[in-house]
């Protein structure tokens, strides 16, 4: 049994109906690399049972501590059905990329059996009119709740289902995997009195840790002052309450492209180019509205703080999180990415200052009672959409830069999707996989009635920033000087 930490249970008690706090990939794959150029469902199933020890992950699930006094636990289900989590699905006919999304969007729409191991995946074929991919495509769409992983232990878990070579191979490490029994509640409540009584040491390091940050160099307070504004002063329509419905999207670009515009401006990063092309299709979908505000959109972007020996598909969330404008009020596409890498720079030297740790801190410092009953507070009376913590999410996580294959089928895309929440609608996720980089979003259908225009918009934005680009480095043609002809002597 495993006690969540105090960031993986505010995904547990920011659960909602309407609201599911789950994420996932999006996988499309080609079977023509498979043995018989075919793949059977049977064989996908087999894939996940002979790897379930690879990771905690599949099969624990969650035990809450009455009235939330405490953080829940994960408990390794005795009673696991792997055939329950992974399912199988078909596109009807004709089976375009549009009814492709639908379906992601539907299915990302609904919440996970928390009596369960949260995780679901979907085995869905039928992809046969898809642009860029031959007929009989299949896709995996696989959801796991936010409490159990982050963007980075998603991408570890993936990779623990995939080979690196068509032929599929069979893991040295022994399953060592014991069923555990549902600890009594006189038990649970036992621990969190214990963890009770370690809250005050928890304070005093808390307060330790806050002065040591306010002790900030000269250069950081300086780099502070140039930061621009990220208060929310005004809301978008991706700035309400939710509905349970969800559409999905995205657009396939080439990361060369992308590491191009990122080389033609200077000290950029690839994540600068990425809020870039969000910050244009937002200005497009916005202003085609009618609704495009004055001031930039302001985007939360979380930031990993794992250590590079915490890279397992163990799962759990180690992230802190920035906010950074989106320069949707800039026109100019390369104006708006050298306004996007100021601000980062500026941000991100004060972000390092102060430390995730104090982030860490202060969550364990909040009684769990107290985080549970604030959630639902929020909840009940909207304080979550009149106050949002920004305008929209952008996530930026990287993947293999190699192919990966299920039972001999090779990834050709891999998308991510992650989750809507009151106040903010509209969650953006780019993940890039061997030279290539999806731009994805999830978003409530209310929120966005026309998902194939922002996707559009997104498309029309990367190609402007690299129209621009390109400009910019395209090297000028020295013409020789014009030689005056001598007149023939006659």
């Amino acid at each position: 049994m495993k006690q969540l930490s105090p960031i993986d249970s505010m995904f547990i008690f920011n659960e909602q109906e309407h609201a599911p706090m789950h994420i996932g990939p999006v996988m499309l794959y080609d079977p023509s690399s498979a043995q018989g150029d075919i793949v059977r469902f049977k064989d996908i199933l087999e894939v996940f049972r002979s790897r379930l020890r690879l990771s905690p992950v599949f099969r624990r699930k969650l035990v809450k501590v009455p009235l939330d006094i405490d953080n829940p636990y994960w408990v390794e289900d005795g009673d696991f059905d792997l055939e329950f989590h992974v399912r199988h699905l078909a596109l009807p006919k004709p089976g375009d990329w549009r009814q492709f999304c639908i379906l992601v969007g539907r299915l990302h729409s609904r919440p996970l059996d928390m009596k369960r191991p949260p995780w679901e995946a979907y085995i869905i074929e039928g992809l046969d009119t898809i642009e860029g991919l031959p007929p009989g495509c299949f896709a995996m769409y696989m959801k796991i709740h936010h409490s159990a992983i982050d963007g980075a232990t998603s991408n570890q878990i993936v990779s623990e289902l995939h080979d690196l070579t068509p032929f599929p191979t069979v893991s040295d490490r022994s399953d060592s995997w014991q069923p555990e029994a549902v600890p009594a509640q006189w038990k649970l409540l036992g621990r969190s009195y214990v963890n009770f009584l370690k809250q005050p040491s928890r304070a005093l390091n808390l307060a330790k840790n806050a002065l040591t940050s306010l002790n900030l160099p000269d250069e950081i307070v300086a780099s502070r002052d140039d930061m621009q504004d990220h208060g929310i002063h005004f809301l978008t329509r991706f700035n309400r309450d939710i509905s349970p419905h969800r559409v999905f999207g995205s657009v396939d670009v080439s990361l060369a492209s992308m590491k191009a515009i990122k080389n033609s401006a200077g000290n950029c990063t690839l994540n600068d180019v990425v809020l870039a092309i969000i910050g244009g299709a937002l200005r497009s979908y916005l202003l085609d509205k009618d609704e495009l505000p004055d001031s930039s959109l302001v985007a939360g972007v979380p930031i990993s703080t794992r250590r590079p020996e915490q890279h397992d598909a163990g799962g759990g969330n180690a992230v802190s999180g920035m906010r950074l404008t989106l320069g949707t009020d800039i026109a100019d596409p390369l104006q708006r990415l050298h306004s996007i890498n100021a601000d980062a720079v500026a941000s991100k030297a004060y972000a390092n200052a102060v430390s995730a740790k104090l982030l860490v801190d202060v969550a364990e410092t909040v009684p769990p009672s107290v985080a549970a009953m604030g959630m639902r507070l929020m909840a009940a009376t909207g304080l979550n959409s009149r106050n949002p913590a920004a305008h929209t999410i952008v996530t930026n996580v990287p993947g293999a830069q190699q192919p990966v294959y299920m039972c001999g089928a090779k990834a050709i895309k891999w998308i991510g999707a992650g989750c809507p929440v009151d106040g903010v609608g509209l969650f953006n996720t780019v993940n890039s996989y061997n030279g290539r980089m999806s731009l994805a979003f999830i978003c409530d259908r209310d929120m966005m009635p026309d998902p194939q225009f922002y996707q559009d918009c997104i498309a029309q934005s990367f190609a402007e920033l690299e129209a621009a680009a390109t400009r910019t480095t395209k090297p000028k043609v020295r013409r020789k000087p014009a030689t005056k002809k001598r007149a023939k002597s006659g």
